[in-house]
C-alpha cells in the first residue's frame, strides 16, 4: 500500500490506513487543500469560481468523484461534472469552461487497486511545483475553511466533451480526413476496459475508418491486463490485429493520454515511436522545434534535425514537458511513453489528437505499417524498475553510481543519466509508484539490456 505526493498529482492504493494510502480522508483533505487555493484566487466576486471535474473507468472511480466533487462545494466551488471522461478531455474543458482549475480522478497507468487526483490550473495544465508544495502544506496542517450554508457551491453535469473533443481533432488543421477515409482501414482497439471505449471507436469512424473491432470495451475498471501500454501487455491484441487481418491496433492507457500501435503482422510500432512518427508529420508542414523529457529516445533528435529544427530534452513529468515547450517554442513534444502535446491544440499529452494526426501522416504512406515503421532509425529501449523499500536513501545510491562512472559524460537534472559512447542510461525515482526506474537506450537490443542489467546491479550493490 503506497500514497505518493509528486508533480503528478496525489497518487495512492484505495483501502488501508489514512496517510499511507488514498483514502476517504485523504481524498477530502487534498482535494479541501486545492479548493481552497484556487477559491482564493477568484477575483470576479460576483461569480463562484467553478472547478471541472473528470474521472476515467477504474473501480473507484465513482467512490473518490462522489468525495471530490461534494468536498469543492463544500469550499463554496461550484462543479461542472464530466463524469466518466479522459484526462486530456478534462483539461480542454477547463480552459473552454473559464474554471479556475480542474481535478481528474485517474491513477493513469496504474493498475486497477490505484487512483490519484491530478490537478489542473485554469489553463487545463498541471499545476506548478510551488502550487502542489502548497496542496501539501496546507493538508498536512489541515488549514482549511469551508463556506457557510448559504454559500454551498453548485454542480452542473456536462456529458457533451468527448463529442466536442473529437470535434476538435477533426476540425484541426493537419488532420486530413479525406486521405484516412481513402485507405478504408480496419483497426483494432484495446481499451482497457475504461473511457477509450466510450471516445477512441467514435473517433475513428469520425476519421472515416471502414471498421472498428473493439477489444476490453466495457467500462468496468476490471483491467483485462496490466493497464500499461507496453509489449508484454499487448499479446492479446497483437494476436486480434492477425486473426482479423486488420491493418493496425491501437492501445491507450485507462486516461486515454498514452498511445501506440500495433504493425499487421503483430509486431509493436514502438511507443517510443508514436512521438517521432507525429513530429515527423508536424514539422514536415511548420518549421519548429521539439521537446521530450530525457527517457525519451534519441529518434526524436535526429527526425527534427532533419527536418531543421532543434531538439530540447526535459525533465521527466508532463509539467517539466511543457514548460521546456513554451520556454524553445516547440511546435510539437511529448514522452516517450506514447504521450503526444500539440500546443495549439492544448498543453497535455492526447491520444485523440496523436491518433488524427498520425493516420494523417500514415495514410499518405500508401503501404503497411511494418514498412512505414522502417522510416525510421531502429533503436532499442530496455525499460526496467526496481521497487523501492522504506529508508532507501536514493540519493546517497545516486551519488555513488555518479562516482564510479565519473568519467562518463552524466546529467543530473533529473535523476542521473550517463552516457555511453552512443548509448546512454537513465535512472530516476519515479513520479506515480514507489520504484526506481531503468531505462537504457542502444542499436542493439542486447546492449541496452547488458547495460540496464548492470546499472540494476550497481542499484543493489549500494543499497
Amino acid at each position: 500500500m503506497a500514497l505518493i505526493k509528486s508533480i503528478s498529482g496525489i497518487r495512492g492504493t484505495i483501502g488501508g490506513k489514512p496517510g499511507d494510502t488514498l483514502s476517504p480522508i485523504d481524498v477530502v483533505k487534498f482535494t479541501a487543500a486545492f479548493g481552497s487555493i484556487l477559491a482564493e484566487e477568484h477575483n470576479n466576486k460576483t461569480t463562484s469560481p467553478k472547478v471541472v471535474v473528470g474521472r476515467d473507468g477504474r473501480i473507484s472511480g465513482s467512490m473518490v468523484s462522489s468525495l471530490v466533487v461534494n468536498t469543492l462545494i463544500g469550499l463554496g466551488v461550484d462543479v461542472v461534472d464530466l463524469g466518466l471522461s479522459t484526462t486530456p478531455t478534462v483539461e480542454i474543458a477547463t480552459k473552454k469552461e473559464g474554471a479556475i482549475g480542474g481535478i481528474i480522478i485517474t491513477a493513469s497507468h496504474n493498475p486497477k487497486e490505484w487512483n490519484a487526483l491530478k490537478l489542473l490550473n485554469s489553463e487545463g495544465e498541471f499545476i506548478s511545483a510551488a502550487v502542489g508544495a502548497e496542496v501539501l502544506k496546507r493538508a498536512a496542517a489541515e488549514e482549511l475553511t469551508f463556506a457557510p450554508v448559504d454559500k454551498l457551491g453548485t454542480i452542473a453535469v456536462d456529458n457533451t466533451y468527448l463529442q466536442k473533443h473529437i470535434e476538435l481533432v477533426l476540425n484541426y488543421p493537419l488532420t486530413n480526413r479525406e486521405l484516412i477515409a481513402q485507405r478504408q482501414f480496419k483497426v483494432v482497439v484495446d481499451c482497457i476496459n475504461s473511457t477509450g471505449s466510450m471516445v477512441i471507436p467514435d473517433l475513428l469512424k469520425a476519421l472515416g475508418v471502414e471498421e472498428v473491432i473493439v477489444l476490453n470495451g466495457e467500462v468496468n475498471g476490471k483491467f483485462a491486463h496490466n493497464p500499461e501500454p507496453l509489449p508484454e501487455h499487448l499479446t492479446a491484441l497483437s494476436n486480434e490485429v492477425v486473426k482479423q487481418n486488420a491493418h493496425f491496433g491501437i492501445a491507450v492507457d485507462p486516461d486515454v493520454d498514452r498511445l501506440c500501435f500495433v504493425c499487421e503482422d503483430g509486431s509493436m510500432f514502438g511507443e517510443e515511436y508514436t512521438l517521432v512518427a507525429i513530429a515527423d508529420y508536424v514539422l514536415s508542414k511548420r518549421k519548429g522545434n521539439t521537446v521530450s523529457n530525457m527517457s525519451s529516445t534519441k529518434a526524436l533528435k535526429e527526425v527534427t534535425l532533419k527536418n531543421g529544427g532543434n531538439y530540447y530534452p526535459s525533465a521527466v513529468g508532463e509539467v517539466n514537458v511543457v514548460t521546456k515547450m513554451k520556454e524553445k517554442e516547440a511546435v510539437i513534444g511529448g514522452e516517450g511513453n506514447g504521450g503526444i502535446i500539440v500546443p495549439d491544440f492544448h498543453y497535455g499529452r492526447d491520444a485523440l489528437i496523436g491518433i488524427g494526426l498520425f493516420l494523417s501522416h500514415y495514410a499518405a504512406y500508401g503501404k503497411g505499417l511494418k514498412s512505414f515503421r522502417g522510416n525510421y532509425p531502429d533503436y532499442f529501449i530496455s525499460k526496467n524498475k526496481i521497487e523501492l523499500q522504506k529508508g532507501f536513501d536514493v540519493k546517497a545510491i545516486f551519488e555513488s553510481i555518479q562516482k564510479k562512472y565519473k568519467n562518463n559524460p552524466i546529467n543530473t537534472e533529473d535523476g542521473l543519466k550517463i552516457e555511453f559512447d552512443n548509448d546512454w542510461v537513465h535512472l530516476r525515482t519515479s513520479n506515480t509508484e514507489p520504484i526506481i526506474r531503468i531505462y537504457a537506450e542502444s542499436n542493439f537490443e542486447t546492449t541496452a539490456n547488458n547495460i540496464a542489467m548492470r546499472l540494476m546491479q550497481d542499484i543493489r550493490e549500494f543499497m
